[in-house]
This record gives C-alpha cells, sequence and structure tokens, in this order.
C-alpha cells in the first residue's frame, strides 16, 4: 500500500523560510515523478514543483527562485524548501507520485 505523509508546515512571518517533507511508503519514489501542489482557500489545487526521476526540476512562475524541490533517495523522501514566503503562499501543500498517489496535506499559513 503506498502513502504519503506529508509534514513541516506551520505558521510563519512573512519573509520567513519552511521546510516540507514528503515522506513514502510502499514505492520507490525516485522511479516516479514527484509534485507538490497547494490550495489556497477558495481556490483550485495549483501546482508548485515537479522533480523527475532524472532529476528534472521545474516550479511555478510564482514560486520560481524562491522554493527548491529536492530528494533523500536514502530516506525516501522529498522535500520543498519555501524561503522569501509571502502571504499568498498560504495554502495547503500535497505531493503527489504521479499524479496518481496523494498525501493528506500540510497547512503553511504566512502571516504576520
Amino acid at each position: 500500500q503506498v502513502q504519503l505523509v506529508e509534514s513541516g508546515g506551520g505558521l510563519v512571518q512573512p519573509g520567513g523560510s519552511l521546510r516540507l517533507s514528503c515522506a513514502a511508503s510502499g514505492i520507490i519514489f525516485s522511479s516516479h515523478i514527484m509534485r507538490w501542489y497547494r490550495q489556497a482557500p477558495g481556490k483550485q489545487r495549483e501546482f508548485v514543483a515537479v522533480l523527475s526521476s532524472r532529476g528534472f526540476r521545474n516550479y511555478a512562475d510564482s514560486v520560481q527562485g524562491r522554493f527548491t524541490i529536492s530528494r533523500d533517495i536514502a530516506k525516501n523522501t522529498v522535500y520543498l524548501q519555501m524561503n522569501s514566503l509571502k502571504p499568498e503562499d498560504t495554502a495547503v501543500y500535497y505531493c503527489s507520485v504521479n499524479d496518481y498517489y496523494w498525501g493528506q496535506g500540510t497547512q503553511v499559513t504566512v502571516s504576520s
């Protein structure tokens, strides 16, 4: 059974940083495409970042230069380092494997 568990969310002031983690079990995620998405209240879920099995990375324009997706193969975990956070980054963040398996989400709130 595939399970993705996100963690690392919380409340942070504008300009601050957070690192989200997505721990996978039941699947070797490094062989698949990993993505981070987010969903703000009243809005549709939107793409944030992608990391392919070959290490290709891409980001939404809104987070380019501020967010970094990475992985630890030994820990079977993917990360999302978020710097220079803005209030508009407030959302529930989800990780996915091949857009088929999903985690439960972790809340990120950026507010002073």
